[in-house]
């Protein structure tokens, strides 16, 4: 095990001398390979195998057709249709921004380009409504979680990609626990807005000034019915959906909202193949990380290890539930689910524990990484656009964080809502 011990004090080292995660994983997986007397012909074929990978291709699409979705009109439109449904209801705007991030998790697929595209809009509106600038940014970074929870979803992808699982199946599993996630939010901000007397009341919108903002937002609104209905119904699998959300977003975004311009579709193409080229050069170390793992049986000694300490599902239930909130406290959930899922997935297996439950348990934990530092992005986009610091947000997050916990521990314990769908 010397080779493995190698493999994470290289890449710690690294870390701590500010090397950035994707070297630094693959700098030690090639300390493990020398170490080891390992051919690296060994990195070299999980180097090329990390692109042979049709789960993985669904990435760079709905990336681009999040992209696309983040910086046209679809966050305005879908705001303006939230405000028409429940802006004349106590808290409303607390309401529209939660179910904002829902509408706009199902279009996007990553929780900082959630936080930042309502936030953007709904923290100063919150502020202008009376509500305080922490609880606004507070809210809103947490809501923008859902932007991963509810499907499409990148860290699902991953997840299926690197244990084996169904993305099809992840993503409807995802559906049911990614609702529960946001009513226990919208239940939380209520609680707060009732209790400190925040915001104020505004006029109910006739029926048809309801009507109105429904048709407008429709077009937007059909972009989670054509992915999950193709996905459910069996015509399209997920690499296929983000293809079809590609087009379908470049589409309406021409010539149904006319908010696209060729210097926009450029500047579009342009940090989505950033993103991309960022994402994979995480991925492809992170595969022959997994690799070397199981090459030296790193799963089998650490299942031994947790049979040893206890024969109950529940208990290992626990430990990956504070393995999880622990990793993704430092590291990013793609990267937490690149390393962990190929040791934890055969362990769970070996419980008794239905992958794709794991997988959903396994992304709503790493979720709340997302609200602590030092690597909440959720935090940092939220602070950047109320321009606070981050032990304030910190702070005023922490009554939606718990919220999330005891989300987490319902859908850890209670299978029924990741498997209900399928």
């Amino acid at each position: 095990m010397e080779p493995i011990f190698a493999t994470f004090a290289t890449m710690a080292i690294l870390l701590i001398l500010s090397v950035p995660i994707g070297p630094s994983i693959g700098l030690g997986v090639i300390c493990g390979i020398v170490l080891g007397d390992l051919p690296m012909a060994l990195f070299i074929q999980k180097f090329y195998n990390s692109f042979d990978s049709f789960p993985l291709m669904a990435v760079p699409f709905f990336l681009l057709a999040g992209d696309i979705m983040a910086r046209g009109t679809l966050s305005e439109i879908l705001l303006d249709f939230c405000h028409a449904c429940v802006g004349h209801k106590r808290g409303g705007l607390a309401q529209i921004s939660v179910i904002s991030c829902l509408f706009y998790g199902a279009l996007c697929g990553s929780a900082a380009a959630t936080t930042a595209a309502i936030g953007t809009i709904m923290i100063p509106a919150m502020q202008r409504d009376g509500y305080p600038k922490e609880f606004s940014a507070g809210l809103n970074a947490a809501a923008g979680c859902l932007g991963v929870m509810i499907p499409p979803s990148i860290p699902l992808i991953l997840f299926g990609a690197f244990g084996g699982v169904s993305v099809s199946d992840l993503f409807i599993a995802g559906i049911v626990p990614g609702c529960l996630i946001a009513a226990m939010l919208l239940f939380t901000a209520y609680l707060l807005i009732v209790r400190k007397g925040y915001g104020t009341l505004h006029p109910k919108l006739s029926s048809r000034e309801r009507i109105r903002a429904f048709k407008k937002a429709a077009p937007a609104l059909g972009v989670p019915v054509l992915i999950l209905g193709g996905i459910y119904g069996g015509f399209m699998t997920p690499t296929e959906a983000g293809c079809v959300a590609v087009f379908y977003a470049f589409v309406i975004e021409i010539f149904v909202y006319k908010g696209m311009t060729s210097a926009l579709f450029f500047h579009i193409l342009k940090s989505s193949m950033f993103s991309l080229g960022m994402l994979f050069m995480i991925l492809i170390p992170g595969g022959a990380l997994g690799t070397l793992l199981l090459y030296y049986n790193v799963h089998e000694s650490l299942s031994t290890l947790i049979l040893s300490m206890t024969s109950s599902k529940y208990v290992f239930l626990l430990i990956c539930l504070v393995i999880y909130i622990i990793i993704g406290t430092f590291l990013d959930a793609g990267i937490s689910i690149i390393i962990l899922t190929p040791i934890l997935v055969p362990i769970a297996i070996k419980f008794g524990i239905d992958p794709i439950h794991f997988g959903i348990l396994t992304l709503v934990t790493l979720c709340v990484g997302f609200l602590t530092p030092p690597v909440g992005q959720n935090l940092f986009v939220a602070c950047s656009i109320a321009k606070l610091d981050i032990l304030t947000l910190a702070r005023s997050v922490m009554p939606f964080m718990a919220t999330m916990l005891v989300g987490v521990l319902l859908i850890t314990f209670v299978p029924f809502f990741s498997l209900c769908l399928l």
